[in-house]
């Protein structure tokens, strides 16, 4: 029995790990095969050194059987001072991984951190943002607004509203591409899937996929006669080399209280297609008991009676179709096709006011107290 400097006494003939005893490691009940595996990043003491260094091999070996009589109640306080000597190893990477994750508590954060940063520092941290980050931006506070106005120019925003909206064409000289690109984001019916859809399109530029001649040939052929025989108020791009994307605009029809607008719509073709039917959503808000407020169409021809007859520039031409005949037995909105039913005046007064407000920027030229209300009546709401 050997008795330790603090006091602590324990048996000094077995190791408390593998039974077997190879001489005091580093001032643990140990042996120092043990030792290594257990704590490899526990630093070797003095006296450890010297007790290793004053062992010879006059002693045991450590390949003799284990005693046949055990103190288990010494055993266990052997364990328990391990245990209290040498802490537990943590996980370092894992707390910092927890840092960053988890929100802070509001009292530790200072009050006026952001408004505290330099606007260089604002600027480097902007240049890494896309379009649509940009705008949501510029509508947090005065100063940001401010900031990004001086430092991106009239260029700058009219590649991002040609780039989102490549059909787009207005009837008057814009002024301000800024103004206008934030009125037709406010017109998307989703900003989410709108940013989704340029991020498919750009991984299909930089990545694109094998696909089959038949699918080709067919999105050629109907490209081709979209050019050469367009349909009446119905215009339709590929967005990028395989024509997967599609985006595509449809003129109101006469005599409806969509007269007069221009609504975005966008195409995604499958990998199946003509076998299978394309995804069509709408990019401009409109009031219609058929498509949704996500932009969703809902036309039985897509959803359920998808033939090979059918191509886009039928699809298109049924779209345009729905927005003067309104089918109420299924609705993407059943309050807006009630309204229908019971007060068809009350729905096209409705319908009418959405597309002045969200389908009609390249005629109606946003004014400048229109997006300062904008902006404003935005700001309101981030305080509130």
């Amino acid at each position: 029995m050997a008795l330790r400097d603090d006091g602590l006494d324990y048996r000094n003939d077995a190791c408390a790990a593998c039974d077997g005893y190879y001489g005091p490691s580093f001032s643990l009940p140990v042996c120092g095969t043990c030792h290594a595996f257990l704590y490899p990043d526990h630093p070797a003491l003095p006296e450890d050194s010297l007790l290793l260094a004053e062992k010879d091999d006059s002693g045991d070996s450590g390949t003799e059987e284990p005693t046949e009589f055990f103190d288990y109640k010494s055993r266990r306080n052997q364990v328990a001072y391990v245990q209290q000597v040498v802490p537990p190893k943590t996980d370092k990477l894992a707390e910092k991984i927890a840092a960053l994750t988890s929100p802070r508590e509001k009292d530790k954060v200072a009050d006026g951190l952001v408004d505290s940063l330099p606007p260089e520092v604002l600027l480097v941290v902007f240049s890494y943002l896309n379009d649509i980050s940009l705008y949501n931006v510029s509508r947090v506070c005065r100063r940001w607004r401010h900031l990004l106005a001086a430092e991106t120019t009239q260029e700058q925003w009219r590649r991002h509203t040609e780039a989102r909206w490549p059909l787009f064409k207005p009837f008057y000289r814009i002024t301000c591409w800024r103004r206008l690109f934030s009125k037709l984001l406010e017109s998307t019916p989703c900003l989410l899937c709108l940013e989704q859809m340029s991020d498919q399109v750009a991984y299909q530029l930089d990545s694109p996929q094998e696909e089959s001649k038949w699918r080709c040939n067919r999105l050629r052929n109907e490209l081709k006669t979209l050019k050469q025989d367009p349909p009446e108020g119905i215009e339709a791009t590929p967005l990028d080399r395989a024509c997967c994307h599609w985006q595509a605009s449809i003129m109101g029809p006469r005599e409806s209280p969509y007269e007069g607008g221009k609504f975005h719509v966008y195409l995604q073709i499958p990998d199946g297609y003509p076998m299978r039917p394309p995804v069509v959503r709408f990019l401009t808000k409109i009031f219609h008991p058929n498509i949704s407020r996500h932009g969703d169409v809902g036309i039985d021809s897509i959803h359920h009676n998808w033939t090979l007859a059918l191509t886009i520039s039928k699809v298109l031409i049924s779209i345009q179709s729905l927005l003067t005949d309104p089918y109420t037995q299924v609705c993407m909105e059943r309050e807006i096709g009630t309204l229908y039913e019971r007060d068809k005046s009350a729905f096209e007064e409705t319908a009418r006011d959405w597309t002045w407000k969200h389908a009609m920027h390249d005629a109606f030229m946003p004014t400048t107290a229109d997006f300062w209300a904008t902006v404003m009546s935005a700001g309101r709401q981030h305080v509130e």
